[in-house]
């Protein structure tokens, strides 16, 4: 059995491959490579897989929400992902590069008896990225 749960979070990104021109990258990433970079208010959403225990759940919803809490929430909400995050310090901080370094930290020591399923970022209304595990 599988549990979503879902959770927001706004930060601020610029698009840029230092290797490319200025032309070249305003090519590849348009708008979201503003010099002075531009925002996201990002759903995240992290699926569990596990059998239901005596209680009948496969965790323990409070546990879940706190670990996504200390390990992503609290490190990238309100924050410049290009120079507040080390993981994508040096990396083109995409929606596809967040949802690896999500994925990491939080399997980084798992603490729960349910398996990380999966994570799933929109972007947008447009952009729906989704890293299975």
């Amino acid at each position: 059995m599988k549990l979503t749960r879902r959770y927001r979070l706004a930060a601020s990104h610029r698009l840029d491959v230092p290797s490319l021109s200025v032309a070249e990258n305003r090519r590849l990433f348009g708008k979201c490579n503003n010099p002075h970079g531009h925002g996201h208010d990002y759903v995240l959403e992290v699926t569990v897989e596990g059998a239901p225990d005596d209680s009948g759940q496969i965790v323990n919803r409070a546990e879940l929400d706190r670990l996504v809490e200390q390990r992503i929430l609290q490190r990238l909400d309100h924050k410049n992902l290009n120079t507040d995050v080390e993981e994508l310090k040096g990396v083109v901080p995409t929606t596809e590069n967040l949802a690896m370094a999500v994925r990491d930290a939080l399997l980084k020591n798992w603490p729960l008896q349910v398996r990380l399923s999966a994570v799933r970022i929109a972007e947008t209304e447009r952009n729906r990225f989704e890293l299975a595990i």
